[in-house]
Parts: structure tokens; sequence; C-alpha cells
């Protein structure tokens, strides 16, 4: 980072916008939802602690069913327009997302501007995967779950097929979820941006460098300009 844009940086900078932030956390809570029916459904031990398997059915269900429903509120309107742009992000890989997973797979230490010279946007390529991850693991168990849901069209080798993908897809689901906070936990700044919207430009400058000086897109993606304390995040 040159001085000029070090000396123009504000020292606080927002990283996610109140329906970036409503929308993961929504996010997250039907997750738990889920996980937990799940659980109760698939372990007599946890299902006998509940009861009433129908209605933990019913609850698992429509949860699942209406996991997409953040994601598409937070984009249906003017108060999603960083969503967008985070969104595009997420779809746009770079030499330096490529260089951050191959110095990964060396066993570097992967932050926003490693040994190699490789500077990271807003999203490093780990983010990047464990998005697409989500998004079609999704779409997966939504998928399989109506099938065993609303059984009666399919025939039973797509039933049984469904089962078992849903089953092991489901694992596989809550793993990376696991790591994912297990991650966010080892990186208290980023987990509390979450929280909060707001990183140090400290914090940016070392983990996200290219976010920082605006080769990634712009800090805010109103106008471009770095937003502020006390800025409208709406």
């Amino acid at each position: 980072m040159d001085t000029d844009l070090a000396d123009r940086t504000p020292s606080r900078i927002q990283r996610f916008d109140t329906a970036e932030r409503w929308v993961h956390w929504t996010t997250a809570c039907l997750f738990g939802v889920l996980a937990l029916t799940g659980a109760a459904l698939y372990l007599q031990p946890v299902g006998a602690i509940f009861g009433r398997r129908q209605l933990v059915e019913q609850i698992h269900v429509y949860s699942g069913i209406a996991l997409a429903l953040p994601v598409l509120v937070g984009l249906a309107g003017p108060w999603g327009r960083r969503l967008w742009v985070d969104f595009r992000r997420f779809n746009r890989w770079s030499a330096s997302d490529r260089a951050w997973m191959a110095a990964g797979l060396r066993g570097r230490r992967a932050v926003g501007l490693s040994k190699a010279g490789v500077s990271v946007g807003k999203f490093n390529a780990g983010q990047k995967l464990n998005a697409a991850w989500t998004a079609g693991a999704g779409l997966v168990m939504l998928s399989t779950g109506l099938i065993m849901r609303f059984y009666s069209p399919w025939p039973l080798s797509w039933r049984t097929g469904a089962t078992f993908v849903h089953d092991w897809v489901a694992f596989a689901m809550v793993a990376v979820v696991v790591g994912h906070v297990g991650m966010a936990l080892r990186h208290p700044e980023a987990f509390a941006s979450m929280r909060t919207g707001w990183v140090s430009a400290d914090w940016a400058r070392s983990n996200a460098p290219s976010w920082l000086d605006g080769t990634d897109g712009p800090l805010e993606a109103s106008h471009g300009a770095p937003s502020r304390p006390g800025d409208s995040d709406a």
C-alpha cells in the first residue's frame, strides 16, 4: 500500500453491512435448527430427549425449505447492494486465489499477503470454496429432502438414493460448519466483523490488501469510498 492510500484510509472499515449480517446469522440459526432436529431424527438417544417425533420432523422439513429465504430476501431490495457485490466476489477467481491455494497446499501460512507476495481480496480462496460448497450442498439437501418428504411421485430407487445422499451430505455439512466455526474462533477480528460489521485498517492491510487498495472492488458498493464509523450501513 502506498503512503497516499494509507493517509486516506480510515482506522476502521466496514466489512459487512446490516443486510449481510442479517443474512448470515439468520441462515446460521436455521442451520442450527436443522442440525439439532436432524440429530433428533437420526439418533435415537437425542430423539428421546425431545419426543414428539412428528413435530420434530415438521420443524426439520420447513426449516430446510426456509433455508434459502434469508439470501433471497437479502438480495431482493436496495438493502442488498453490497450482498450482490460480495456474491460477485465469491464467483470471481484470480491468479492470487490460485496462488493462495498453492501456498496452503505447500504448508505455508496462507494469509492476506503470503511469502510469495500473494495479494488477497476481501475473501480468500478458502472462503470462496466454502461458499461454493455451502451453496451446492444446500441445493442437494433441499432436493433430496423434498423427495424424502413428498415421496409419492418418486420411484423407490429415487427415495432410497435420496435418503443415502441426504444423510452423508448432512454429515459433511456439519463437519464443514464445525471447521468454519473453528476458523472463525481462531481469527477473532474477522469473527467480530460478522457481529459488528467493522474491521481495523491494520487487519485489512494484513488479510485483504487487494480489497483495501480497491483492486478487488470498492470498499463500499454504493460509491467506492471507504466507510467510516457512524455512516449508515443500510
